[in-house]
């Protein structure tokens, strides 16, 4: 795939990019390397001042960042906005608790016979960040904000389509006063990822994206013996009991499905409804799902703007195509309209069965699959059914229900009567195919430590 910003809103090519030689990726890797030597010495205090910074610049720019986004990859404005606000706000939150979260830790001395003993959190290096262009600001901030203030260095191949943004964040760290060598983009494609992977200056690596990109990094890392932290995809159950408020089910789990126009790993994909209130979810959610504003991404009053690419909007087209040969039902959208821009409508499919491909694969648009279930345990076993494993949610207001689905859902988060999110004070990741180890909050932090222990001797011991 070539470098380059290519507008989805209607298909034409912003701006292309040449690769880095093979001379330049060479420059970037020396500087990280002896970045990391004098980086990681620094304080907690400079780096949260520099972070600081950061999260000042992406205040003061928001605008101009967030339209820079929707040109890329076209999510909505508004949501560009909160994305880029969302980042300030990790800045502003490692900075704060960073020298905390990672402060020695005091361990038993007596126990293990020594004067002192504790555990100590240091960095491994440089890490390489291989990042997705759904969130194309948020995905890649939430691993260099914690890895820089962990006194890690970063080196970012991002996805092709986003290298504006990509850019951007070099720029943005370099600006809020990191060192040089702290924090940089190689323009490269996914070819040359073995090779930088593989590289002795490259101590780890974290990925978010595809289940097969994941394997294959997973696959280079283990034979290196590197760390990894993957992030890989999901097909979220939202499961609604007879005790839930029907209506905020539905406008929330609208709002879930349509999160970044359909294109987000924790989007809230297969609706799981007991029968009880089945006939009136439905109504209510398509009603919702249907009165959706697809459009210009840069307007207001959107709230769905294009696909990132053709492609994307083709893979989402032959998946409803499929479902609907084999008996699907289409309640609302199931067609991509006429004219330029890579849009597809809010769709929502009932009459599901397991021969479809929507039932089994990950659906990367704003497509939801309704299924009708006669009680928990069915809700829990379809909820589980699948090979992946990253957020859940579960609508019900009946206690013993909600300590069911928090013990039983197989998946790295779960979310009680509201959508998956992601928040800086939360671990993030999930289980089976979806991943890996966490990013956010203290957990994701120490991903990218040596955790290392320490014991002291009584002096002439």
């Amino acid at each position: 795939m070539a470098i380059a910003t290519v507008n989805p809103a209607n298909g034409e090519t912003v701006k292309t990019y040449d690769e880095m030689s093979e001379a330049d990726l060479e420059r970037a890797l020396t500087a990280a390397a002896a970045a990391a030597a004098s980086y990681r010495l620094t304080g907690f205090d400079d780096r949260a001042e520099w972070m600081r910074r950061a999260a000042g610049i992406l205040d003061s720019e928001q605008d101009q960042i967030a339209a820079m986004m929707t040109t890329e990859m076209g999510k909505t404005l508004v949501a560009a906005r909160q994305e880029v606000a969302k980042c300030a706000t990790a800045c502003r939150y490692y900075a704060d608790h960073a020298a905390g979260f990672l402060a020695d830790e005091p361990a038993d001395a007596s126990a293990v016979g020594a004067q002192d003993a504790y555990v100590s959190y240091q960095p491994l290096g440089p890490v390489l960040a291989i990042m997705p262009w759904n969130f194309p600001l948020w995905q890649a901030m939430r691993f260099a904000v914690p890895a820089l203030m962990a006194g890690n260095v970063g080196l970012l191949k991002h996805a092709s389509n986003v290298p504006q943004t990509a850019l951007f964040m070099q720029d943005l760290f370099t600006r809020a006063g990191f060192p040089h060598g702290t924090f940089q983009t190689l323009l490269v494609g996914s070819a040359r990822v073995e090779a930088i992977l593989r590289d002795r200056r490259v101590t780890a690596a974290t990925l978010t994206g595809s289940g097969p990109a994941g394997q294959s990094v997973a696959a280079i890392a283990g034979s290196e013996i590197k760390k990894v932290v993957l992030e890989l995809g999901g097909s979220d159950p939202f499961v609604v009991m007879p005790s839930a408020d029907l209506r905020a089910a539905a406008q929330v789990g609208a709002v879930a499905r349509c999160l970044n126009n359909g294109q987000s790993c924790i989007a809230a994909k297969r609706f799981i409804v007991h029968e009880q209130v089945y006939e009136e979810f439905e109504r209510l959610f398509t009603e919702q799902m249907a009165s959706k504003v697809v459009g210009d991404p840069m307007l207001e009053g959107t709230d769905v703007g294009p696909l990132a690419s053709e492609q994307q909007r083709d893979d989402v087209e032959k998946l409803v195509a499929d479902a609907v040969a084999q008996g699907a039902k289409a309640l609302c959208g199931g067609a991509a309209p006429e004219g330029p821009g890579f849009y597809y409508p809010p769709t929502v499919l009932a009459s599901i069965t397991e021969e479809m491909r929507v039932h089994t694969e990950e659906v990367f648009g704003p497509v939801a699959t309704l299924y009708r279930v006669p009680d928990i345990d069915a809700a829990l076993e379809l909820a589980n059914g699948t090979e992946f494993g990253l957020g859940a949610n579960v609508w019900t207001n009946d206690e013993q229900e909600r300590s069911r689905f928090i013990r039983d859902f197989v998946a790295g988060m779960v979310f009680v009567n509201g959508n998956v999110t992601s928040y800086p004070q939360l671990p993030f990741g999930g289980v089976k195919t979806s991943g890996h180890g966490r990013e956010l909050s203290v957990q994701g932090i120490r991903e990218f430590c040596n955790i290392k222990s320490v014991w002291i001797g009584s002096p002439g011991h």
